[in-house]
């Protein structure tokens, strides 16, 4: 384990795509949030809202998704609500002509608050896992959800308990050198 705990959460988070009970308590998944709420966001005006899916809710909502999807994939689409305890629905608000904060920093926030919140959960040693798909943008999973026609469902943050705890997929570091455009240095290192 990396001596710097916070590095050693981000290099060691994975997406968790296998997940069983339990999930995070209601007060826990707070604590989280309200944490992940410092994440940077210009104006602090916390363009975002979550919606956590529960138990059989999750079933509902998978009707949902079901009714969204042609008829030969409805059934796949309807259970895969089931594959975690808790679905934490991220719903971007946006405001609109925002004297200072344009869109993409808007949305730049929203997606800010849920990597580090990914990264809290791991800490904590949930699984995670950010799902999306093409019915996020359908009707009947907006009306299920109460979203409003100036919000954007972005997915479900599938949460709970990894089936295979200590499994760390192996992944290859970016050689940043590759990513990093020094302009005007006079470090000749």
């Amino acid at each position: 384990m990396n001596p710097d705990p916070v590095l050693d959460a981000v290099l060691t988070r994975r997406s968790i795509p296998d997940l069983t009970a339990p999930a995070p308590t209601r007060t826990e998944l707070e604590e989280l949030v309200q944490a992940a709420a410092t994440a940077p966001d210009h104006g602090r005006i916390r363009p975002w809202r979550l919606i956590p899916v529960t138990g059989d809710e999750r079933a509902r909502l998978g009707e949902a998704l079901g009714e969204a999807t042609p008829h030969e994939h409805t059934h796949r689409a309807s259970t895969k609500t089931l594959r975690a305890p808790l679905l934490l629905t991220i719903v971007h608000c946006p405001v609109p002509d925002h004297p200072r904060v344009p869109p993409w920093e808007q949305l730049a926030a929203t997606t800010a608050v849920i990597t580090t919140l990914s990264l809290l959960l791991h800490s904590r040693g949930w699984g995670s896992v950010w799902r999306t798909g093409t019915a996020i943008e359908a009707p009947q999973v907006r009306k299920y959800l109460g979203l409003d026609d100036g919000e954007q469902l972005l997915g479900w943050l599938y949460i709970g308990t990894p089936l295979r705890p200590g499994t760390v997929r192996e992944r290859s570091l970016l050689d940043a050198r590759t990513k990093i455009s020094w302009a005007y240095t006079t470090d000749s290192q």
